[in-house]
């Protein structure tokens, strides 16, 4: 069963910013748009596996810090030419609370 993980308030993660959350099988970066949409990725450019944490996020995108990859926050993708996928991690936020779904994960509490 899939369990949803809280992150934190909503506010706590910057606009066009992101807040990692550490797990058992790797960082993940949880990323605020400026319309205040949360998207979550691994936090690993497919490319060279730069931290997408500390891009620079635009639109719905973020661009990796170490080549400027842009990658598509929805689904992970790197956008053309560019080939490759971060994987992508369900979202939600109630109440102004964010949760993170983790395949396998058990929810702390």
């Amino acid at each position: 069963m899939e369990s949803w993980l809280e992150v934190g308030k909503l506010d706590e993660i910057p606009r066009l910013g992101a807040r990692v959350v550490r797990t058992l099988h790797g960082d993940v970066a949880v990323f605020r748009a400026g319309d205040d949409q949360v998207f979550a990725l691994d936090d690993r450019c497919p490319h060279k596996g730069g931290p997408l944490s500390q891009g620079i996020v635009y639109g719905h995108s973020v661009a990796c810090p170490l080549h400027n990859w842009c990658i598509e926050l929805n689904s992970g993708c790197a956008v053309a030419p560019d080939q490759g996928q971060a994987r992508s991690h369900p979202v939600k936020v109630e109440d102004g609370v964010v949760y993170l779904q983790l395949a396998g994960a058990r929810a702390a509490r």
